[in-house]
C-alpha cells in the first residue's frame, strides 16, 4: 500500500489470562478513513491505546509514519492525534486556556499558539463559548473541545475514539465533514457504533471480535455479504400481500419473503438466494399478477445486517 502512515503488525494485548487484542495486523494510507468497528468488549478501545503509545502491547508493533510506537518515542506520537473515549478535560479551564494548555505540550508557544487554537476552535465551531468553563458545556461541546485539542497540531494521523458521541445530528454532519476534509493529507481510524457514518464517511471498514479481526474492505465490500444484498422491498395492499409472498417463495432464485405491516399496506421484502438479481423478474410478475405495488426498491446490503453475522451470538 502506497504512502502507509499507520500500520499495526500482529499486535497482542493480554490481561493475565483474557485475551483483549488477538493479534491485530492492518494498514492504513495517507487520505485513508479507516472505520473501526465491533461490539462493546471486542478490544476496539485497546488496540487504539496500543496504535497511539497509551497502552503497550504484550506483543507485536505499532508504527507511525515509519516510526516505532512507543511511549518513550516522542517522534512517533507528536505525529499522532488522539481522541480517546470520555476524552478527559480541565473542568475548572475554558476552552481557550485549555487548548493554550495543548498547544503549550506541544511545544508550540506565543503567536503560533494563538493562531493554532483559532484555527482548531474555529474548525469544531467553539468560537461562542472559548470563554467559558468546560464544566458548564454540554456533552457535544465538551467532545468538540477534545477534537479541537486532537488537530490543534496537524497530526499526520487522527485516532478518534465514537468523535460524534453526544453530538446532535447538525453537530455530527458537521464533524464528519470536517473529518472528510481533514482526511486529504493524513490518516484517520475513527471507532463507532454509527453505522450510517462509516457509510457515509469511510473508506475502508475493519469489523472486529472478541480481539480478531473478522471482515475489512469498502462499505460496499461488506455490504456484499449481506443477506439483503440485491433483495427488493415492495409496498402493496394487504389483499394482495399474501397471494404475492406465497407466489415469490415458489421462485428458486429466492431465499425468502419478510413480511412487515404499514397501515393497512404489507411491506414485503424478497431476499435473493446468493445474493443474484431478481428486481427484473419479481418487477415483471408483479406487473403481470397487479399486485398494486406503489413502492418497488432495490437493496444494496445493509451493514447492521453483516455486523450482526459476524459478532452475534458472542458474550462480549
Amino acid at each position: 500500500m502506497a504512502d502507509v502512515l499507520l500500520e499495526a503488525r500482529d499486535l497482542n494485548k493480554h490481561f493475565g489470562n483474557l485475551k483483549a487484542v488477538d493479534g491485530i495486523s492492518l494498514e492504513v494510507a495517507k487520505g485513508e478513513v479507516l472505520g473501526f468497528l465491533g461490539p462493546n468488549g471486542a478490544g476496539k478501545t485497546t488496540t487504539m491505546k496500543m496504535l497511539t503509545g497509551f497502552l503497550a502491547p504484550t506483543s507485536g508493533s505499532a508504527y507511525i509514519c515509519g516510526e516505532l510506537v512507543t511511549s518513550e518515542n516522542e517522534a512517533a506520537r507528536q505525529r499522532i492525534g488522539y481522541l480517546p473515549e470520555g476524552a478527559p478535560l480541565y473542568g475548572e479551564m475554558s476552552p481557550a486556556s485549555f487548548l493554550k494548555f495543548i498547544a503549550a505540550t506541544h511545544g508550540i508557544t506565543g503567536r503560533e499558539a494563538d493562531d493554532v487554537v483559532a484555527s482548531s476552535a474555529s474548525a469544531v465551531n467553539l468560537e461562542k463559548v472559548m470563554g467559558q468553563r468546560i464544566e458548564t458545556l454540554s456533552k457535544g461541546f465538551k467532545r468538540r473541545v477534545g477534537l479541537a485539542a486532537a488537530i490543534l497540531h496537524a497530526p499526520d494521523v487522527l485516532i478518534l475514539d465514537e468523535p460524534t458521541d453526544g453530538l446532535d445530528p447538525n453537530q455530527k454532519h458537521e464533524v464528519r465533514r470536517l473529518i472528510e476534509a481533514m482526511s486529504v493529507d493524513r490518516s484517520i481510524i475513527i471507532s463507532t457504533h454509527i453505522l450510517e457514518e462509516v457509510d457515509a464517511l469511510c473508506h475502508r471498514a475493519v469489523i472486529i471480535n472478541k480481539g480478531r479481526i473478522v471482515a475489512d474492505g469498502t462499505p460496499s465490500q461488506l455490504k456484499a455479504k449481506s443477506k439483503y444484498r440485491n433483495a427488493v422491498t415492495m409496498l402493496l395492499p394487504e389483499d394482495r400481500a399474501e397471494l404475492a409472498a406465497s407466489a415469490l417463495k415458489s421462485l428458486k432464485q429466492i431465499a425468502g419473503v419478510e413480511a412487515a405491516r404499514e397501515g393497512n399496506q404489507m411491506r414485503l421484502t424478497v431476499l435473493a438466494r446468493g445474493g443474484g438479481e431478481i428486481a427484473d423478474t419479481i418487477g415483471d410478475i408483479a406487473a403481470v399478477s397487479n399486485w398494486q405495488v406503489s413502492q418497488f426498491t432495490v437493496d444494496s446490503g445493509r451493514l447492521d445486517d453483516v455486523f450482526r453475522q459476524l459478532t452475534e451470538g458472542e458474550d462480549q
